[in-house]
Parts: C-alpha cells; sequence; structure tokens
C-alpha cells in the first residue's frame, strides 16, 4: 500500500510522461467530484474526501508544502460539506439553496485571504530553516503556493455552505495552477487544471441558472 502511495510507482507513461498511479487515481476522482459539485450532487464530498488524501501524500512528496497543509483543512471541510449539504432541500438530487453572499461577507472573505496568504507564504519561505528535519528543502514558490492556498481553502468553505462566489475564487486558482504545476513538471495535474477551469466555468454558470430559475420560480408565484 505504501509503494502504491509513492510518485515513484508508475502507472503508466503517456507522452514521454511516467503517469504515478497516486496522481492518476487522484485526479480521476477529483476531476469526478468537481463535476458532481457543478451539478449540485451530495456525492460530491465522499468522493472529494478520498481524492484529498490521495493528493495530500502527492503534495509532500513534490515540496508543495503549502498544498500539503491545505488538504488536512480539505478533510475536514468535506465532512462539513458533506453534512451540510445532506440536510438542504433538493429537487431530483440537487440542492436548490445556493446564493451570493453579502457585499460585506465578500470583502470580509478577500481581506482574509490576501492577509492570510502573505502570512503563510513569509513563513513557507523559511519553513526549511525552522525545521530542516521535516522539510530538508526550500518550498517551491512559497508566496504563490501561499495565495492558491488561501484562495482555496476560502473557495472551499464557501462552496460548502453553498454560496456561489466559489466559482470565481476556483477560477481564478485554476489559472495560477496551471502555471505553478507546469513550471513544476507535474503535467498531469497541469493538465486537471486546465480541464478545472472549463468546469469551474461551467459550474458558476449553472448555479447563475439555478437561482435565476428559482428567483423566476418564487417571483410567479408569489
Amino acid at each position: 500500500m505504501i509503494r502504491l502511495l509513492s510518485v515513484d510507482t508508475i502507472a503508466f507513461t503517456i507522452f514521454g510522461y511516467p503517469m504515478s498511479v497516486i496522481e492518476f487515481v487522484g485526479t480521476i476522482l477529483y476531476l469526478w467530484s468537481v463535476w458532481l459539485i457543478a451539478k449540485r450532487r451530495v456525492l460530491t464530498w465522499p468522493v472529494g474526501l478520498v481524492s484529498v488524501l490521495l493528493y495530500m501524500a502527492l503534495f509532500y512528496q513534490i515540496r508543495l508544502y503549502s498544498d500539503t497543509f491545505e488538504q488536512m483543512y480539505y478533510i475536514i471541510a468535506c465532512i462539513y460539506g458533506w453534512w451540510r449539504w445532506a440536510d438542504s432541500p433538493k429537487e431530483e438530487g440537487q440542492i436548490l439553496d445556493v446564493r451570493f453572499s453579502t457585499t460585506k461577507g465578500i470583502m470580509l472573505a478577500v481581506s482574509l485571504t490576501i492577509v492570510l496568504s502573505l502570512l503563510d507564504g513569509w513563513f513557507m519561505s523559511r519553513v526549511h530553516l525552522l525545521f530542516p528535519a521535516w522539510f530538508p528543502e526550500p518550498a517551491a514558490f512559497p508566496y504563490l503556493d501561499a495565495l492558491t492556498t488561501f484562495m482555496s481553502l476560502t473557495a472551499m468553505w464557501l462552496m460548502a455552505i453553498k454560496r456561489i462566489e466559489s466559482w470565481l475564487y476556483w477560477i481564478i486558482v485554476d489559472i495560477i495552477g496551471i502555471g505553478l504545476y507546469f513550471t513544476k513538471g507535474v503535467m498531469f495535474v497541469t493538465l486537471l487544471y486546465v480541464i478545472l477551469l472549463f468546469l469551474a466555468v461551467k459550474g458558476f454558470l449553472s448555479w447563475m441558472q439555478a437561482t435565476a430559475a428559482r428567483t423566476k420560480y418564487a417571483a410567479v408565484f408569489k
């Protein structure tokens, strides 16, 4: 089992790129979970939970330490989102009560994301000096990695509480992630982020349509 979790355990090679088992399985499950969440299906959370555990092991091995810690948060968020969505009103298996946050809520989320990203970037740029036994080499792209980390944390929380602006966060994260993972040479994850960008745009439009349809329905029967 431990060997399967190693980035050196190759499932197959495609176009000269050695695909590890952990990267392949984690990617497939992650794509499935994003497709499910765009469809507003509760199953997204248990599927996402398994992919989170796999990516935690992957990111640690390629020294993206902020991303490694990020997965610990995702475990909690997946469990919370699973519980929250399970109790939501549904129609044909799709949750209904998606909406935007208030302007004050959006500004607070953006401000916290920026401040925490700067603090985390500073810490991660020095983590190999503070804890050399655990992190023997310097973190790769500490500030950029920290920014995508805290944007993702915010987006995940907003998604768990069914806020539409979470998709806008994911769109920005996906654009940055394409460049970051391409530079690190994790090609299949890079391709994943290209696909995720399209799914995020689709998810945003889908949730907007669901809200518009619900508003129109409420106006007709008011």
